[in-house]
């Protein structure tokens, strides 16, 4: 249940999944695919600073639970919107993977930068690192039908999509 007492909950425009559910089955399986070989904190650091960027209250409601039942700390959750200014909370290896994200997110130049790429292969093999690229991608696209149909958060407990 949402703890917020200031403000009612809003409507949701439209239940996609509901009208859209081959589509809805096929994001699940295409989000279990690209998550497949990372490590279960990155993937939901990553999912968490996406969703971030692309103001999705619903998946951030969403993996902020799931990072902490996979173990994350809630420092390291808070700090995440700062990660920049918070390096000393992230191995190099997750700095690569949210410099990444932010730079597969939001695309201002029209591009991933090569140094950012190439950061990221410093850190990633191929194969794990084409499962980054998914998986940064997919959030994206989740982001995108959470906000666009101004999903509710504050509902959701771990494991309950699995």
């Amino acid at each position: 249940m949402p703890t917020n007492d200031y403000a009612p909950e809003h409507t949701p425009r439209l239940r996609w999944a509901r009208h859209a559910p081959e589509v809805y089955k096929m994001m699940i399986r295409l989000d279990a695919a690209a998550g497949q070989g990372l490590d279960a904190k990155l993937r939901e650091l990553v999912k968490i600073r996406a969703s971030q960027i692309n103001h999705c209250a619903f998946c951030l409601d969403m993996h902020t639970k799931d990072a902490l039942a996979a173990g994350e700390s809630v420092e390291r959750i808070i700090q995440l919107s700062a990660w920049e200014e918070s390096r000393n909370f992230y191995t190099e290896t997750e700095l690569a993977a949210l410099e990444l994200t932010e730079a597969v997110t939001v695309l201002t130049d029209g591009f991933v930068p090569d140094e950012v790429y190439e950061n990221a292969a410093k850190h990633f093999d191929e194969a794990e690192l084409a499962q980054l690229i998914a998986a940064i991608t997919v959030i994206n696209a989740w982001n995108r039908f959470g906000v666009t149909t101004r999903a509710v958060p504050g509902h959701y407990q771990p494991g309950q999509y699995s």
